[in-house]
Parts: structure tokens; sequence; C-alpha cells
């Protein structure tokens, strides 16, 4: 599939596997092709991107507060948070000095994994890119684009982490639909 890539598109996806890579994850996931996407000033997904409102420092903040909150409903609850207290602990001290020192989010990286090689897409990026072929197809192009990626970034269930992102972010699909096709329709 990846012979009908776009520079560009190919580009996102190299993009997307470093940004994993930095914040530690062990797969490429939705959130990290939204970046990808992003870093492209010349794509058609992030001149659309740019145009509804998403930043690359929105969308890096609505990913951080989607993972502390994911992270918050698996860790400790307000009752642990107590009894923590009670002995002098203050667990948003802790995380404050620990992001200070080792960057945000560092309590929520996995420890001890490779960050070399080749990292494996999640089930949700494997699902974008899938639909990303469909988009294509649909629109009758030969070729898999930056807007075709963001396009099915859109619809996917099993780990719709960007797309919850961007709903956060007041974007609506309709909204990037329609912005795809106008600069589609911008560039013939």
């Amino acid at each position: 599939m990846f012979e009908r890539f776009t520079k560009r598109a190919r580009a996102a996806v190299v993009m997307a596997q470093a940004e994993a890579r930095r914040v530690g994850h062990d797969r490429i996931g939705t959130e990290d092709l939204l970046l990808g996407l992003l870093s492209n000033d010349e794509g058609v997904a992030g001149v659309v991107l740019r145009e509804l409102g998403v930043t690359t420092e929105l969308a890096e903040r609505g990913i951080e507060e989607r993972a502390a909150t994911a992270a918050d409903q698996r860790g400790l609850d307000d009752e642990d948070a107590a009894a923590l207290a009670s002995i002098g602990i203050d667990l948003d001290e802790i995380r404050s000095r620990a992001e200070a020192a080792f960057g945000p989010g560092a309590l929520r990286q996995p420890m001890g994994h490779s960050r070399r090689g080749h990292l494996p897409f999640s089930g949700g990026a494997k699902q974008v890119l899938k639909n990303a072929l469909g988009e294509a197809l649909r629109l009758r192009h030969n070729y898999i684009g930056t807007e075709h990626i963001l396009l099915g970034l859109l619809d996917v269930e099993h780990d719709p982490g960007a797309a919850e992102v961007l709903a956060a972010l007041g974007v609506v699909p309709e909204a990037v639909r329609d912005g795809v096709l106008t600069e589609l329709r911008k560039a013939s």
C-alpha cells in the first residue's frame, strides 16, 4: 500500500513514527498520525487542519489531556490520593516535579522498552491507513495523500484517539471533509 503514498504522506508517517518514539510509545497510534500530518505545512491535511484552527501545540495539549484522563481512570482514585495525602504525599506535586525534570507525560511513559527499530502500527492506525485507501478510491485518486489519511482518521472505532482530540478542539468531520474537498478543487 505504501507505494501509493505521496512523498508528503510518507513523510507524515515517518514523522508519526518519530513522534511515537519521542513520547515512548511502543506502537504508532492515531494521535501520532495526527501529529505527523500537522508536521507538514504544505500537505492538504496540514492546510485544512490549520484552517480549522488546529495547531501542533493544541493537538499535543489535547493528546496529553486525553492520556492524563486515561491514566487517572486506570491509576489511583480519589480515595487512594486522600490516603497518600494523609501521610504527606501530594500526587499533583510529584507529577509536576517529574514532568519538570523529565518532560510532559513522564509518569505515563512505559519503562524499559527499546525505542529503536521499526514500530508497528496500532490497530487503530492500521484502520486509518485502510480508511485512507478507501477514501482515495472513493475520490477516484490513484494515490494516497495526506488528505486521505486525514479523512481516514475521522472514522476509527478501535483507537479513536485522534478523532476524539479533534472533536475536543471543536473540529467536526463534515468541516474536515469540506475543507479537504475545497483544497483539492483549488489544486486542480
